[in-house]
């Protein structure tokens, strides 16, 4: 430890957290280039190949050609999965509440039992198990 002072532990961990990050941002960019609909076959073998052979230069060059729609397609795509999720809840408890044996049911168990359709016994058993 004598020989490896404390500035050069902090230039280490620097360097290291800054290798970290760009990693990060390499992933994301071709995470990007993958996921854009804009961009034809060639296009994104393109910007793959330049981001490969010459990744420090590609990613630089991305991110500076195309970084503004890179947020717009994180927005979008944030934008689609909320939706999807609100319309899951909403079907969800749609479906949830139509099984819970609710008012509608119950005047059609009624409906059914005035009909005769429906003998006093069964007529109570299936109120009960509605009410249940």
């Amino acid at each position: 430890m004598e020989n490896y002072p404390l500035l050069d532990l902090f230039l280490t961990m620097m360097y290291f957290f800054l290798w970290i990050m760009w990693l990060f941002l390499l992933f994301r960019v071709v995470m990007d280039i993958f996921r854009d609909d804009d961009l034809s076959g060639w296009g994104k073998a393109g910007w793959l190949v330049f981001c490969i052979v010459l990744p420090f230069l590609g990613v630089l060059v991305y991110v500076i050609a195309r970084g503004r729609g890179m947020g717009r397609r994180d927005v979008k795509q944030a934008k689609e999965a909320e939706e999807a999720l609100q319309d899951y809840i909403r079907r969800t408890a749609a479906d949830a509440r139509a099984g819970t044996g609710g008012p509608d049911d119950l005047t059609k168990l009624s409906d059914l039992h005035r009909a005769g359709v429906l003998s006093d016994d069964e007529f109570n058993r299936a109120k009960t198990k509605l009410l249940a």
